[in-house]
């Protein structure tokens, strides 16, 4: 007959595993310790509570309890299996071995002890006893077997061949959950958006407690702009791992993403807690702190991930993007040897370097050595990237066919009449960064950023259209409400980067410029600003910058040339069809009479003066764009005409911009100073 003690045990025992199976590994963490305390050679719990503690990421203690259930009970299987585990992720393949070949005589069925085995032997170097170990893991399990080879043509890149046995699992085991998020993430990458969340919300709703998975889900709902879901999604796991680095920095990263800057500053901060090591934070902590103007401290972050990662030429080429810092001799030794290294680098980070280099030569004033390291870093990124100018002039032949003069100026009463928006457009480094300081200077504006939500809301029409009937085209079927609805659409979105309950917001997204038309009809008291710069100065400063991600036609002078010419196409027919819908405001008029144009743009915005916007260098606000430091100093003129410090190397530019290059004469002989 059992006692009081052994049933309340056993009872507790039974309550522990409810506990891990709804996920409360906290509290079933509690009572395994109650059970421990109440009886010290309670086996089973101590065994218990060293394998949960593995999945809340606290292995010292968890090995102290797994050591303590295998002296109490050498035969008990689970224990060893458990301890291998551990050993195996902390690189102690030896000792794993050895408690894993325990763990596989003690359990003969133990699929997964024996899977680990051969992982084990295979790090170790046994080749021929890690092929036995997952032969025998996949013979008691030839579901593991079959996404085993799936995996391995993952990981080859055969992708079909991945994906065929992806599929082939899931038909033969429904509930695989590892098979439905590594399909998804293939799915996903050939763009396949719908299926790709269907199964990671079918693998989630069967383990609610898969990190990996909610990882990629978050991923690819960023990828979308989704930035809420995305945010939920990391959150969600940086709880299920608080220990764990990789989600507590996914998350910080979307929240510097869509601007959430202290909130993004904490999370960094928490992943150098957890790894006072991790470079790709000390990175974040730089961009973070750079947005809000603490220089200094930017540099400092950004210095000691360079003592940690030398090889990250992405750090060089954020302390040269800085604009107003300036590397020293040493640092451009280090970048040269770098990419002349035998060492192998990345294509990534090799271009960094070189248009670090770059601007640490244009500072010191050599012009034609910089020359040499830019047209070296663009080739390459130019290689990596994919754009048709073709492609271009398509889609905005398309938009000009549509958005003509009779459909823009039919039912001017439909739309959301909301007037929030302030959208600045026009090509990048040409003076939007300043314009929306300008702005974002004022009492009624705030600034967000670049925001993504306008293309996304023109794609929505794509959806569920069997036609082939797609955006532009697609607007000229919608209804006033259908019209309205859209414009409320783009407004709900942008409302997540919003900070404050200020009456206007600017979104300087320049990719915009193409979908005036578009804006005019969904949002008609929308302002647009069109930032426009002398053509040299304005295409050339694009070669000079390495953007992030997006601008994909800066990395060839010819393609950047003809789309100065699009753009300048397409905001001709706008100012055709639309006279007076769009400011227009030149960089070189702005600095040269700021007070003038800054009475004009506020004119133009409908907003009363404010002395502050002269004084926008005061403004305190964080700015994510690569001239973040410049707007943070009074206006000056030394970027004028900049492009002819490299006159000789721009033939090619210059005759491609020849046809239009007319329209400016009256800005060519302006002087800097």
């Amino acid at each position: 007959m059992r006692t009081t003690n052994e049933l309340s045990s056993e009872a507790l025992f039974k309550e522990t595993i409810n506990l891990i199976n709804k996920g409360d590994l906290a509290g079933a963490v509690a009572n395994c310790r109650r059970a421990v305390a109440a009886d010290s050679s309670d086996v089973s719990s101590i065994a218990l509570l060293g394998a949960i503690l593995i999945k809340t990421k606290e292995p010292i203690e968890a090995e102290k309890y797994l050591r303590k259930a295998i002296d109490l009970a050498p035969t008990f299987a689970k224990p060893h299996e458990d301890l291998g585990y551990l050993l195996l992720e902390a690189d102690c393949s030896a000792e794993a071995v050895t408690c894993l070949e325990n763990a596989t005589r003690l359990d003969p069925k133990s699929e997964k002890a024996f899977y680990m085995l051969g992982k084990a032997y295979s790090k170790i170097g046994d080749g021929q006893k890690s092929d036995a170990a997952y032969e025998k893991s996949f013979g008691l399990n030839p579901e593991r077997k079959k996404l085993a080879h799936a995996a391995e043509h993952h990981k080859a890149g055969r992708y079909k061949e991945a994906e065929m046995l992806y599929r082939e699992t899931l038909r033969d085991y429904p509930n695989n959950v590892d098979a439905m998020r590594m399909l998804a993430g293939i799915v996903a990458s050939q763009s396949f958006v719908e299926e790709a969340e269907s199964l990671f919300r079918r693998a989630l709703s069967l383990a609610p407690d898969y990190g990996l998975a909610f990882l990629d889900f978050g991923a690819l709902l960023q990828d979308q702009h989704r930035y809420a879901e995305a945010i939920e999604c990391f959150a969600r796991t940086a709880a299920l791992e608080p220990k764990t680095p990789k989600p507590h920095y996914f998350l910080a990263s979307i929240l510097a993403q869509v601007g959430k800057t202290s909130s993004a500053l904490k999370a960094y901060q928490h992943v150098l807690e957890l790894s006072p090591k991790h470079a790709g934070a000390l990175l974040g902590i730089g961009h973070t702190l750079k947005t809000i103007g603490k220089q200094e401290e930017a540099i400092d972050a950004y210095r000691n991930c360079i003592n940690l990662r030398p090889d990250n030429g992405e750090v060089y080429w954020s302390l040269a993007n800085l604009k107003t810092y300036k590397l020293t001799s040493a640092d451009i030794t280090r970048m040269e040897s770098a990419i002349e290294s035998d060492e192998e680098i990345n294509d990534v980070s090799k271009v960094n370097f070189l248009f670090a280099i770059a601007k640490a030569k244009e500072d010191a004033g050599s012009f034609k050595e910089a020359w040499k390291y830019y047209c070296e870093g663009n080739d390459l990124q130019r290689s990596l990237e994919y754009y048709d100018p073709v492609d271009t002039e398509s889609t905005n032949n398309d938009l000009v066919k549509v958005f003509d003069k009779n459909f823009l100026t039919k039912n001017i009463e439909s739309g959301c009449k909301d007037a929030a928006p302030i959208f600045i457009v026009g090509l990048p480094r040409s003076g939007s960064t300043l314009i929306e300081q300008i702005l974002a200077s004022h009492s009624m504006v705030e600034g967000t950023s670049e925001l993504p939500y306008l293309g996304r809301v023109a794609t929505s029409l794509n959806r569920n259209r069997a036609d082939g009937i797609n955006y532009p085209q697609a607007v000229s079927e919608l209804s006033s409400k259908h019209l309205e609805a859209l414009g409320q659409q783009y407004l709900s979105k942008a409302k997540f980067n919003r900070q404050s309950d200020k009456p206007r917001f600017i979104d300087k997204n320049p990719n915009n410029f193409a979908s005036v038309g578009f804006i005019h009809k969904i949002l008609p008291n929308a302002k647009i600003i069109d930032a426009r710069r002398y053509p040299l100065d304005s295409t050339f400063s694009c070669y000079r910058q390495l953007f992030a991600k997006g601008q994909t036609f800066v990395y060839d002078l010819t393609d950047i040339g003809e789309y100065y010419i699009q753009y300048l196409r397409m905001m001709d027919h706008w100012h055709d069809v639309l006279p007076g819908r769009v400011l227009t405001v030149q960089y070189e008029d702005l600095v040269f009479d700021l007070e003038n144009y800054v009475r004009k743009l506020l004119e133009y915005c409908e907003l009363p003066w404010e002395d502050s916007c002269l004084k926008f260098y005061e403004t305190d606000r964080p700015v994510r764009t690569a001239s973040s430091e410049q707007v943070r100093q009074p206006v000056y003129t030394k970027s004028v005409h900049y492009w002819r410090n490299y006159e000789d190397e721009l033939t090619e530019l210059i005759e491609v911009l020849d046809p239009i290059l007319p329209r400016f004469k009256h800005y060519e002989h302006i002087n800097r100073v």
